[in-house]
């Protein structure tokens, strides 16, 4: 290769560090081609991206970006899994497909410029997806104005039922 291809091969990448979410580093040595093309698919059907480039390259596109934090792993077969949108998609599908292939290795990833070993990885794939969670705050945040009209007028009912009491005992006397 060329060194004017490698340059743009690491602006390239550079760009995709910068912009992505979260960076998941993985070690696919063990898996075949039909497996990788199955895991590029599931990714990709998500919007998520999986490079494999050289790991010098990899190095040289992280300076600057915050995945400069995981360099240091950038040892053996590499492939990064970037997603720009959604922080959570790349972890469960990489989870779950590790779980059901376990040639595929979840080295480290990089997300909000901190490092996340395996057990974040697996912790953040646990959590629901963007879609889920804003609807579990838009229906919390429904709950507590329906709430407070529910309250205002239990007031309204009370005092509406002790003026019926006192006029009922005013007309009994």
């Amino acid at each position: 290769m060329k060194r004017d291809e490698k340059k743009k091969i690491v602006e390239d990448i550079r760009k995709r560090f910068s912009e992505s979410k979260i960076v998941i580093l993985t070690d696919y040595k063990g898996l075949d081609v039909e497996n990788i093309n199955e895991l590029r698919r599931k990714l990709k059907n998500s919007e998520v991206e999986y490079k494999v480039a050289k790991n010098t390259l990899l190095m040289i596109a992280s300076e600057g970006t915050d995945a400069e934090l995981i360099k240091d792993s950038f040892k053996g077969p590499s492939a990064v899994a970037l997603s720009y949108t959604d922080p959570v998609v790349p972890a469960k599908i990489l989870i779950e497909f590790a779980a059901s292939h376990e040639a595929l290795e979840i080295k480290v990833g990089v997300m909000g410029g901190k490092m996340l070993d395996l057990t974040a990885i697996r912790n953040l794939s646990a959590l629901p997806s963007r879609e889920v969670l804003l609807g579990q705050v838009l229906s919390v945040m429904n709950g507590v104005p329906t709430a407070l009209v529910r309250a205002l007028n239990d007031i309204t009912v009370r005092l509406l039922n002790v003026l019926q009491a006192i006029k009922e005992q005013k007309e009994a006397a």
